[in-house]
């Protein structure tokens, strides 16, 4: 087997100066307005089943073969994703960009449209059988209905979020961007100063620490600004459309019920005390009496043993061979048709995602490999993704795939689990705590850090739509009242940190963090199920093939599983408390504590 580690980018274009780029740019143009010419006039869709359904297909082979720029706009993403300083991709991404908004507002008549069928309509079309394939599709249109404003005004929305929020979020980014503080005699980036909070050498974290306090005070004034305007900007559009509570908007974008969100809020908070557990360990640890807010990522004993890409290419296709075999095919496939980029390299960006585009076309993976048993775990995450894309494929329509946020990390976060439990069977006691300490730190970030989060953001809306206004000290002290709701008294909030919201890019798109949170605890209750039972599979492939074609609850319902219910969530939280109590044990044993 032949294993590419760059991406083969030529299913999309060969270059970009590929002549097809400009033709596909010019069908997809020719094909979306004349879906619009056809059908913006006509309103017989709206009541008739038959006439839906071959507007249904018209706009699902549009979604499929085109989308809104061809897979143009995706091509062009990827290689700055490699290419980040090339003027001239950049500039032909812009461009791309101003094509899809134009194209988006040129199709926002349709789905706008179906928000207006009638009742006893809605009731027709979704008991039809012809329907069925887009079923969901519906289901999801009618229940938002009541949200849309008229298509004049849809527009005056979309074209006004530039300068009430973009431009906004924009400003705070970049200026945090701009500073390059010296930290032992080394201009640093503002990237590479959060870097150095983990280091080995307090004296260092602490310098680091001091350089982004003076940073975020040196901005706090803008900061607060920037807050408050896009606070306001939401506000506006909430009362506009008829949102009762700030996050609503978000659940029903990502097509999940408040009440299943409000029951997972209140399983973690109700269980902080594995979180406050897990940081009071980690003080005994390192010896330290607690922890400095800035110290809170700082990792446990020395993970040295260095994966070569073959070594851990081997041990990820390994363990698939004994889930699926149509897991392992899928890998096999992303390694030997170039859809892994898996180095870095000069110009290429940092981190690693799994992104698609249209259901017609390859799936790609970015890493930064470097031979750090962390990397193994991330092939292991991003192939998750990969792998949820291509069962959805295979089994849905355009329309339906893709994933809701509220389980788009399961697949990713399953994969990861099942690979460090394999990993985690060949170490001494020494190391095994070490993993299972980064092991913990990560589930602590992903689940009970953005917990915390979320209830700082409830309390943010709420309280500006009080007040009218937000002081940065308000805003400092509603953030550290839910950062120690979490860490507890093993970490202190200190001087200085009341302003660490500033860099925390989650907050500025709204409510979108618990999907972390859901995503890892729904992973883990599956994979409870999975080690009871390794016939669980075929269910957790099904769940993993149902895209956008059924909501979260429903998806549930098939797994027997109530998501509203706080004992679901707890059954996930409880195979974290496992995990905590045996690093708790081996850290006796050892003597460490």
């Amino acid at each position: 087997m032949s294993i590419k580690t760059t991406w083969d980018l030529s299913p999309l274009f060969k270059s970009e100066h590929d002549p097809k780029i400009e033709k596909n740019l010019k069908a997809t143009e020719q094909a979306i307005l004349k879906f619009s010419h056809i059908w913006k006039k006509r309103s017989d869709y709206l009541t008739n089943v038959s006439v839906l359904k071959k507007a249904l297909d018209e706009y699902e082979r549009l979604m499929r073969n085109f989308g809104l720029t061809g897979g143009v706009e995706n091509y062009f993403w990827l290689r700055l994703k490699i290419d980040s300083a090339n003027s001239v991709l950049k500039a032909k991404s812009a461009k791309i960009s101003d094509f899809e908004n134009k194209m988006r507002n040129e199709l926002n008549f349709f789905e706008l449209n179906l928000a207006t069928v009638s009742k006893q309509n809605q009731k027709l079309f979704l008991k039809d059988k012809t329907l069925l394939p887009y079923k969901h599709f519906l289901e999801k249109i009618f229940k938002t209905a009541k949200f849309n404003l008229s298509e004049k005004e849809e527009k005056i929305i979309a074209m006004k979020q530039s300068p009430a929020h973009i431009y906004w979020t924009r400003l705070t980014s970049e200026l945090l961007s701009k500073e390059e503080p010296v930290v032992e005699g080394k201009k640093r980036t503002f990237s590479e100063l959060f870097s150095l909070l983990e280091n080995k050498n307090k004296k260092t974290r602490d310098e680091a620490a001091k350089e982004l306090n003076t940073i975020f005070k040196k901005l706090e004034d803008i900061g607060e600004a920037e807050i408050n305007a896009i606070l306001q900007n939401k506000k506006i559009n909430d009362e506009l459309r008829g949102y009762k509570r700030p996050d609503e908007s978000r659940h029903c974008v990502d097509d999940i019920e408040s009440k299943t969100v409000d029951a997972l809020l209140d399983a973690v908070m109700s269980h902080f005390n594995i979180s406050k557990r897990f940081y009071a360990l980690k003080a005994k640890l390192l010896k330290l009496k607690k922890l400095e807010y800035h110290e809170r990522n700082l990792s446990y004993g020395e993970i040295d043993k260095a994966y070569s890409f073959s070594d851990t290419v081997k041990i990820i296709s390994d363990i698939l061979k004994t889930v699926d075999e149509e897991f392992y095919q899928v890998f096999q496939k992303f390694l030997t048709e170039g859809n892994i980029d898996a180095f870095p390299k000069k110009g290429k960006k940092d981190g690693a995602f799994c992104a698609y585009d249209l259901l017609s076309t390859p799936s790609y993976i970015m890493l930064n490999h470097t031979g750090r048993i962390h990397d193994v775990l991330t092939l292991a995450h991003e192939f998750g993704h990969g792998l949820n894309n291509e069962l959805i494929k295979k089994k849905q329509n355009a329309l339906n795939f893709g994933t809701p946020m509220s389980t788009a990390e399961t697949a990713s976060t399953f994969l990861e689990s099942i690979v460090l439990s394999q990993l985690l069977l060949n170490v001494d006691d020494e190391l095994r705590l070490a993993l299972l300490m980064q092991k913990l730190n990560d589930d602590v970030s992903t689940i009970f850090r953005q917990v915390a989060c979320y209830k700082f953001e409830q309390e943010l809306h709420e309280e500006f739509r009080k007040k009218g206004f937000l002081k940065k000290e308000d805003i400092g002290k509603i953030f550290q009242k839910h950062m120690k709701s979490y860490m507890g008294n093993a970490v202190i909030q200190s001087p200085g940190a009341e302003n660490w919201w500033m860099y925390w890019s989650h907050i500025r798109y709204f409510f979108y963090v618990y999907s972390y949170a859901s995503g890892l605890l729904i992973s883990k209750s599956l994979e409870h199920s999975y080690r009871k039972n390794p016939e669980y599979i075929k269910k957790i492939k099904e769940f993993l093939s149902t895209g956008l074609a059924l909501s979260p609850e429903e998806i549930f319902k098939k797994l027997s599983i109530n998501s509203a219910q706080k004992s679901f969530w707890e059954n996930g939280l409880q195979e974290i408390d496992k995990e905590l109590k045996e690093a708790e044990r081996l850290a006796k044993k050892l003597k460490k504590i």
